[in-house]
């Protein structure tokens, strides 16, 4: 049996492996308001325990699980089609393929305004649309061709800091005018859409706290603006090049065999080696000039915007290498319930919105912002036990997890056998 006919355990485990981790920095979303995520002066501890907690998170979690996934959707596109193909399915591979990705676009928006506004379905969706011609590339020309989109959005948000610098100086001139220019008034409203979004006021923060408290109505108004500036603004200004371009790399590395535990334990170790030694310290650097300007918003982009996309990219591929070794090793007491979970992933994201948003939302506990950023991580330790704990039980007698198997029978347009018993 070939590589892409076989299930790829390896490949599962980090799925289920990035799963969890992106519950890491997911949580301060949950639980904190909009802007906390990314500015720990905003709400949930700026100091002692809170500070350090911010910077650990940025140096070893800040993207780096959404890179690992995003390459596995890269991964993922790939293995399906080429399973088509193999099988002889033809023209009907295609057809698979762009059915699969559009309801996945349309669980993405119901789960985003339905359910959590952070959601990365939408996106993986959208941009999942433009790889299909690209599956018989060579894994080397996939391979450079994601190396140099990363340093291309690099370049973006260089570019970003640059200019949004020179908004905030002329923001800053205009309010000290009692007739800015048109060009000044311009640069403060725009400017002020920024400071809403990485530093809001007292106020504002108050009111996005309340509205969280309250029932579901009023979360489902809040979530909804959110979402729409996730889906639209932010996602096509900030992200675009970013999926993309880890996507493409993920099908590269997956066709090279990298996710399939085929590399040496050197190559992975060395993967290890320059996550840990080079990138981690490096976006710790970033966050820590962020902290020094005092949580600035051109500083942002000046300094975390540049290193991200190298050091998140850095610091995911030494996960990836943790895993393939534990995956060659036979460590399956580790491997197998994080692949139960990579096999159950779409079932368990879901459920993870559903649980977080029901403990911090008004119509369900009501945590929201009264969790410092470190206590955060106690809920995430209990959501852990439940993604683990279930997937494998589940999957005992079930083939796919209730999400999967809709998604599938969408997908093909027919009921799918979800026992393991049914023939």
């Amino acid at each position: 049996m070939s590589l892409t006919m076989a299930r790829i355990d390896s490949l599962d485990a980090l799925r289920g492996f990035s799963l969890l981790g992106i519950l890491l920095l997911n949580i301060a979303s949950f639980g904190l308001p909009f802007a906390a995520y990314m500015n720990p002066a905003v709400a949930g501890g700026a100091d002692g325990i809170n500070l350090a907690t911010w910077f650990t998170a940025m140096a070893l979690w800040d993207g780096k699980m959404r890179c690992i996934f995003s390459m596995l959707f890269g991964a993922s596109a790939w293995l399906l089609v080429s399973r088509a193909e193999e099988r002889g399915d033809g023209i009907f591979a295609a057809d698979i393929y762009y059915r699969r990705t559009m309801w996945l676009i349309l669980i993405g928006l119901l789960h985003a305004h339905f359910i959590w506004a952070g959601d990365i379905l939408y996106g993986y969706g959208v941009i999942g649309l433009l790889l299909f011609p690209l599956r018989n590339l060579k894994p080397k020309t996939l391979i450079i061709t994601g190396l140099l989109l990363i340093a291309l959005h690099s370049l973006q948000n260089l570019g970003a800091g640059y200019g949004i610098g020179e908004m905030a100086q002329s923001a800053k001139s205009a309010r000290a005018k009692a007739a800015p220019t048109e060009a000044e008034k311009k640069a403060m409203t725009e400017y002020a859409a920024l400071e809403e979004m990485f530093t809001p006021s007292a106020a504002q923060v108050q009111k996005e706290i309340a509205a969280h408290r309250g029932g579901w109505v009023g979360n489902l108004v809040q979530r909804s603006g959110e979402a729409a500036l996730l889906e639209f603004t932010m996602f096509f200004q900030f992200f675009f090049l970013d999926v993309l371009a880890m996507q493409i790399l993920g099908m590269g590395l997956a066709k090279a065999g990298v996710f399939s535990a085929q590399k040496s334990y050197g190559f992975y170790g060395a993967l290890v080696l320059a996550g840990f030694a080079i990138g981690a310290p490096l976006h710790g650097w970033a966050a820590s000039r962020w902290h020094s300007a005092g949580f600035a918003i051109p500083e942002y982009f000046a300094y975390i915007g540049v290193v991200a996309d190298p050091s998140r990219l850095l610091v995911g591929l030494a996960y990836v290498g943790l895993v393939m070794m534990a995956a060659k090793a036979g460590l399956t007491w580790i491997t197998a319930p994080l692949a139960a979970v990579g096999r159950t992933a779409l079932s368990n994201y879901l459920l993870t919105s559903i649980l977080m948003t029901l403990f911090f939302n008004g119509y369900g506990l009501g945590y929201f912002a009264k969790l410092e950023r470190h206590q955060l991580y106690w809920v995430v330790a209990g959501m852990w036990v439940i993604n683990l704990a279930l997937s494998p039980l589940w999957l005992k007698y079930f083939r796919y997890g209730p999400a999967e198997w809709v998604w599938r029978s969408l997908t093909y347009w027919q009921k799918q056998p979800m026992r393991l018993t049914e023939v």
